[in-house]
């Protein structure tokens, strides 16, 4: 666990989150993600956006996507659905559309469990450890420069108490 405040404090309000992740690209079109200048992923639609956000394709991915990314970058080793639909709260059903759509725009790659060849296991491709890392990058960043008044024992007072309260946040 870091001991860096701005981290601790950025992670307990990604725990708490209940509005949708904002997206990594600008509202006029430019971008900051692994989609922006015409990446591998970068067709039609906003400039720079990823494909789910392509006029009428809908909202961008919402909470659980995001949710279920950063759970698979947090975690030691690829998870197999049941236990990324642990990780974020979700059922096993919900857990499989989400890693289904993750895979057709190909942040996720599914491979096979090395322990139990009839079990597969979900892990992150280079996009999608580039999107989630610019979501926390940013969030971060948020934190950062809102704590720039802060002193130092006040960070990280405050850190280890919207820790405290994002643990006992009720799931």
């Amino acid at each position: 666990m870091t001991t860096d405040p701005a981290e601790q404090i950025a992670a307990a309000l990604a725990r708490l989150r209940g509005g949708r992740p904002r997206p990594p690209w600008s509202p006029d079109g430019g971008a900051h993600g692994p989609w922006s200048h015409g990446g591998p992923h970068a067709h039609g639609g906003m400039s720079g956006a990823p494909p789910w956000a392509e006029r009428g394709r809908g909202r961008f991915g919402g909470p659980a996507r995001l949710r279920l990314l950063e759970a698979l970058l947090a975690a030691s080793d690829p998870l197999t659905v049941s236990e990324a639909a642990a990780a974020i709260g979700v059922d096993q059903p919900r857990a499989s559309r989400l890693v289904q759509q993750l895979a057709d725009h190909g942040l996720v790659r599914r491979e096979a469990d090395p322990a139990d060849a009839r079990r597969t296991r979900i892990a992150l491709t280079d996009a999608g450890d580039a999107l989630v890392r610019g979501f926390r990058g940013e969030r971060r960043d948020a934190v950062s420069t809102a704590l720039s008044d802060f002193t130092e024992a006040d960070r990280a007072e405050f850190a280890r108490l919207l820790a405290k309260f994002a643990e006992a946040w009720p799931r």
